[in-house]
C-alpha cells in the first residue's frame, strides 16, 4: 500500500506540472498540444545535466541545476510553438502535433550522437543517472519521498495565486477570453500569449524530468513519455482549467497509472489474473470514459485556438 501511495503521488506530480502548463497556455489563448514533445525535451535537458554532473555533487546543487536545465529546455522548445502560432498564426493543432513528433526524434538523435561520441560502440538512446537520482529522494521509514512532490505542490499554489490574484494572471486570462477587449485597454496580447506558452514550456519540461526519474535510473529516449502529455491534457479538461480541480484529477489519474507499477503486490489483484498490460492501459481508458461523460459540460477559454488579429472586432 505504501508503494502504491508513493507511485500515485509521483505520477500525480507529473500530471499536475504538465496539466498546469497546458492550463496557463490555454488561458492565454494558445492550445498547447505539444506538451508530449516538450516533456521529452525537458527530460533530455535534465537527464543530460545529471549525466555530466559529478555523482559527488551536493544534493541541493544537483536538484537546482537539473531542474533549471529541464525548465530551460522546455522553454526553448516551447518557443517554437509560440513563434509558429502567435507570430505566424499557424494552426495550433498541427504545430503541436509536429512538436510531439519532432521532440522524440530529436532527443533520440541527440542522445545517440552523444553516446557514440563517448563510445563508438554505443549507439543507444539511453542515459543512465543511477547515483545522481539519489539526490531527489529522501527515505522516511519505508516511504520514499521525492522532492518533486513538494515542487509540484509549490507550482500548484504559485499558478493558482498567479492566475486569480495577480494583475499578470488576470490579464493573461483576459487574452484567452476576449483578446480584442484586452487590447482595447492597453494589454499586449502577443506578449501575454508568449508568456503563457513559455510558462507552459517550463512546467512541461519539468514534468518530463519528473516522469523519467519517477521509477527508474535510466531512460531510453526513443520511448518518449508514453502519452503522459496527452494524459495531462485530459487531466486539464477534467479539471475544468482550474488549478484546484486539476490537482484532484491528477491524483485520480495518477492512482490508476500507479496500479500498473504495483499491481503484483496486491493479492486480490493477482487473483484476478488480469494481464499487466491492462493495468498500464487503465489511466488512458479512464481518461476516455471520464472525458466522454464530462466534456459536454466543459468550458474552455473562449478564444483558445483562435489567432489574434490586431484591429479585429
Amino acid at each position: 500500500m505504501i508503494l502504491l501511495i508513493q507511485y500515485t503521488l509521483i505520477f500525480a506530480s507529473v500530471l499536475i506540472l504538465v496539466a498546469l502548463g497546458g492550463c496557463v497556455s490555454e488561458h492565454s489563448g494558445v492550445i498547447n498540444l505539444g506538451l508530449e514533445g516538450i516533456m521529452v525535451i525537458g527530460a533530455l535537458g535534465g537527464a543530460l545535466a545529471m549525466k555530466y554532473m559529478p555523482s559527488t555533487t551536493g544534493a541541493f546543487a544537483m536538484i537546482l541545476v537539473t531542474v533549471v536545465m529541464a525548465i530551460a529546455a522546455g522553454v526553448i522548445y516551447s518557443s517554437l510553438l509560440a513563434v509558429a502560432c502567435i507570430n505566424l498564426k499557424a494552426d495550433q493543432t498541427i504545430v503541436g502535433t509536429a512538436l510531439n513528433m519532432l521532440g522524440v526524434a530529436a532527443a533520440t538523435v541527440i542522445v545517440k550522437a552523444l553516446n557514440t561520441a563517448a563510445n563508438p560502440n554505443d549507439h543507444s538512446s539511453e542515459i543512465i543517472y543511477v547515483q545522481q537520482k539519489k539526490a531527489f529522494l529522501v527515505n522516511i521509514g519505508s516511504f520514499e519521498f521525492n522532492w518533486f512532490m513538494l515542487i509540484a505542490v509549490i507550482a500548484l499554489i504559485v499558478i493558482a495565486v498567479m492566475l486569480y490574484k495577480t494583475r499578470f494572471g488576470l490579464r493573461l486570462m483576459a487574452c484567452g477570453e476576449h483578446p480584442q477587449a484586452a487590447a482595447s485597454v492597453g494589454i499586449n496580447v502577443f506578449k501575454m500569449r508568449w508568456a503563457g506558452v513559455l510558462i507552459s514550456g517550463a512546467l512541461g519540461g519539468l514534468g518530463g524530468l519528473v516522469y523519467i526519474t519517477a521509477g527508474v535510473s535510466q531512460w531510453k529516449f526513443e520511448n518518449g513519455v508514453a502519452g503522459f502529455g496527452f494524459l495531462a491534457l485530459a487531466v486539464m479538461i477534467f479539471g475544468q482549467w482550474k488549478p484546484k480541480h486539476i490537482a484532484w484529477a491528477a491524483v485520480l489519474f495518477g492512482l490508476f497509472r500507479a496500479l500498473g507499477n504495483v499491481y503484483s503486490g496486491f493479492d486480490f489483484l493477482d487473483a484476478l489474473n488480469i494481464p499487466s498490460g491492462i493495468y498500464n492501459m487503465m489511466p488512458y481508458l479512464v481518461s476516455l470514459i471520464v472525458l466522454a461523460f464530462t466534456s459536454k459540460h466543459s468550458r474552455a477559454p473562449k478564444a483558445e485556438g483562435i489567432p489574434y488579429e490586431k484591429g479585429q472586432r
